[in-house]
């Protein structure tokens, strides 16, 4: 039973359909010839596709291999492109909340480029405190920002943020806003024109496309210094082959996705809350993290439940899980394995043996009401095995994982 959609969803049908039309064909994109222009015209179709999914215009859609480097290619290239205009300008205005590639682009551009990053604070549910952000703009001369980088919806507890007023904010004082909207595109109403952000990352394998294909939405009058420099590809802004098949199925991805959202994530969050149903009924001790969608319906993404369960290690929770056939995720897949409590719960105001215990269970396309019913079935006896184990030193968690690989 898949309860890990949130870091990556199953293929679906016409994905599966439109990579398996292409991909037996030959042509470079890029190529004069009647193979090469065949790519191009299946490259095209797919831009105008996706365009149309997000609420962009074709031109503005870049493709890459992914979020993460959809991510890398707007935060360092608004800050190169930022700074050579204005030299003031070296300070990158962040959420405390990214996912890594965000945060450890950032981090590096600390290291290496002399920017100076301002993490921002969030509320105990993960929101932005919108009025910290307005004192740094305030207090901190705006004169000297590069840009604004503010997830539109956490891959951890599934927090969907503020972005209408992020943007408002930052454009008062000209500053340009990224939004990593790889979760939230696909999951909730997500319309790139209509945000105002200079550019937002999205990603196929979290839609029900192809692992390996993403793009970065780019408006089209904003500046961008290139990562990786080749062929000029896409604007010249991120050279390289395409990856036709890829990019096709990626397309017939969103179009699936976006051309039901409504009825999709409204079943989806149905699953969602009886799954927060179950584990408050089954573990009452264990704390929803995020916002609440009894509360707040809008506030969370439809198919993200995160938990802290006290006294219980995540990584014990999730292999006691596994072995009785319930996939789920102690946080983001993309620092699986790393000993360290999640950041995001730090920045929530949790500390670390409370951080240590969370678990988070994601459901998309695939997920059914028995996927709920087994997860109810399991979650006792994992619960109590894992808190009889109690919370172990980081070192025997890699043991522990070491041992399950």
């Amino acid at each position: 039973m898949y309860l890990d959609h949130a870091a990556t969803t199953p293929i679906s049908a016409p994905a599966l359909a439109a990579l398996t039309s292409v991909i037996t064909r030959s042509g470079n994109p890029s190529s004069l010839h009647g193979s090469g222009r065949r790519a191009r015209a299946t490259v095209e179709a797919a831009r105008e596709t996706i365009a149309a999914a997000a609420g962009a215009h074709p031109t503005e859609v870049i493709f890459t291999s992914g979020g993460t480097e959809a991510d890398n290619l707007a935060v360092k290239g608004l800050f190169w492109s930022r700074r050579d205009a204005e030299p003031a300008r070296t300070r990158i205005l962040v959420s405390s909340v990214e996912h890594a590639a965000v945060q450890d682009t950032v981090e590096w551009l600390e290291k290496h480029e002399g920017a100076e990053a301002v993490w921002l604070p969030v509320h105990a549910d993960g929101t932005l405190d919108l009025a910290a952000l307005e004192k740094e703009l305030a207090d901190g001369g705006a004169d000297s920002v590069a840009l604004l980088s503010c997830m539109w919806a956490n891959n951890e507890v599934g927090t969907i943020q503020p972005i209408a007023e992020v943007v408002a904010l930052a454009g008062r004082h000209g500053i340009p806003v990224h939004s990593d909207a790889v979760q939230a595109f696909g999951s909730i109403p997500v319309d790139f024109r209509e945000s105002g952000l200079a550019a937002m990352s999205i990603s196929g394998h979290k839609i029900g496309g192809p692992v390996g294909v993403g793009a970065l939405l780019l408006g089209r009058a904003v500046k961008l210094t290139p990562v990786q420099h080749g062929g000029g590809q896409e604007r010249t802004v991120r050279s390289g082959t395409l990856d036709t098949a890829g990019i096709a199925a990626f397309a017939a991805a969103a179009a699936d996705v976006t051309g039901n959202l409504a009825a999709e994530s409204a079943r989806i969050a149905g699953l969602r809350d009886d799954v927060i149903a179950a584990v408050r009924r089954l573990v009452p001790e264990a704390v929803l993290r995020g916002a609440d969608p009894a509360v707040n319906p809008a506030g969370r993404l439809p198919g993200n439940a995160h938990f802290t369960f006290p006294g219980c290690e995540g990584d014990s929770l999730l292999f006691l899980l596994d072995m009785a056939g319930i996939e789920s995720s102690t946080g983001s897949a993309c620092t699986a394995g790393v000993p360290r409590p999640s950041h995001v719960l730090l920045a929530m105001g949790l500390d670390e043996d409370t951080a240590r215990g969370a678990q988070r269970f994601s459901l998309g396309h695939t997920s059914t009401p028995e996927d709920v019913d087994a997860f109810a079935a399991a979650l006792p006896d994992a619960h109590a095995r894992a808190k009889t184990a109690g919370m172990a030193a980081h070192v025997s968690s890699i043991e522990t994982a070491s041992t399950f690989r």
